[in-house]
């Protein structure tokens, strides 16, 4: 781990047929990334020259085999390749065997330097799930890639935008089988792993508020019970272990709050629950960041976006804002 002020952020690049590499060089671009932290890219040197001109950078390149070698320098891409690829059977905008290849290629180094304590931070540019499947993953993203292949218990999923740092009892699951999956010890695991993280970061006695489930948290019994069954018991659970946890609140109000500053960190249920509402207040720079690794890790919050892929339309924000803020994380941390 770097005792530097600034940590070292590996950027992947992401699937070389989306938007990945010109956001990546959109990012490398901007001069306070190098002011917050000390960056370089894990990619191809032909997809990112592909994308410099793409973003009319002019930029030098230091290609390099390790950190070590990087120059950290606004004016000059580090650029690590992780092999050699037929790039100029790339197509923009496909599903591609080798694209999926390549981009976990990309993620598999981060994983390695981060193992290896050679970076502190990575930022992902978006793969493709299909393309990745093809290339032979059996995960189906960035976040199950990154706490299987480090070996960690958990890989705890946080939505940051403006004031709200949104987290997630289940992702990717049906909705019908969300409410049930909610249970309190789910629960009260996430609320745990949200106060050992957030302690981590220096954030005193954390307020963690737990959303509900049912409208109006169900008015007593009113209409529907998980409130009652779960969440009530696992949010008594937490306050009995110390830690600051509230709640169930409504969910019509609980994020509204959160923006307002009255909790650190607020537990949505399912999916949509909190990516309605983070999205909703700014989708631009609505980012994630995985907890629970070895490392810190962030990511944009939108897909690889084939259809504008090459063509110079892709809003750069979030990238930027994925690796910014990460930083920033990191520097709470130490």
């Amino acid at each position: 781990m770097s005792t530097a002020k600034k940590p070292v952020v590996a950027l992947t690049i992401g699937d070389p047929a989306g938007i990945g590499p010109e956001i990546s060089i959109a990012t490398m671009m901007d001069k306070e990334v190098y002011e917050e932290c000390r960056p370089f890219l894990i990619g191809s040197v032909p997809i990112v020259r592909r994308a410099m001109a793409i973003k009319n950078c002019d930029f030098s390149l230091n290609v390099i085999t390790s950190p070590a070698e990087a120059k950290f320098t606004w004016g000059t891409l580090d650029v690590l390749e992780t092999g050699v690829y037929d790039c100029d059977s790339i197509e923009w905008g496909k599903v591609q065997q080798l694209a999926g290849k390549m981009s976990l290629d990309y993620v598999m180094k981060s994983i390695e330097l981060g193992m290896a304590g050679d970076i502190d931070v990575v930022s992902t540019a978006p793969i493709h799930k299909e393309a990745i499947k093809l290339a032979g993953c059996k995960l189906p993203g960035h976040t199950e890639i990154y706490q299987v292949e480090t070996g960690s218990d958990y890989g705890l999923t946080m939505f940051h935008v403006q004031k709200l740092r949104v987290f997630f009892v289940s992702r990717h699951i049906a909705l019908k089988e969300a409410c049930d999956y909610a249970n309190k010890e789910r629960v009260l695991a996430c609320v745990q792993q949200i106060h050992h993280e957030f302690t981590a970061l220096n954030i005193n006695n954390p307020r963690i508020a737990v959303a509900a489930l049912n409208p109006h948290a169900s008015d007593n019994g009113l209409f529907g019970h998980e409130e009652k069954d779960n969440l009530i018991p696992a949010v008594k659970a937490a306050q009995e272990m110390g830690i600051n946890a509230i709640g169930p609140i409504p969910a019509d109000s609980v994020f509204h709050l959160g923006k307002q500053g009255h909790y650190d960190a607020i537990l949505s249920l399912y999916h949509d629950q909190g990516h309605i509402a983070c999205k909703t207040l700014d989708f631009e720079r609505s980012i994630t960041i995985t907890f629970g690794l070895p490392f810190m890790r962030s990511s944009v919050d939108h897909g690889t976006a084939f259809d504008i892929a090459g063509t110079g339309k892709a809003g750069t924000v979030s990238m930027l804002e994925s690796t910014l803020v990460a930083a920033r994380y990191w520097k709470m941390k130490h």
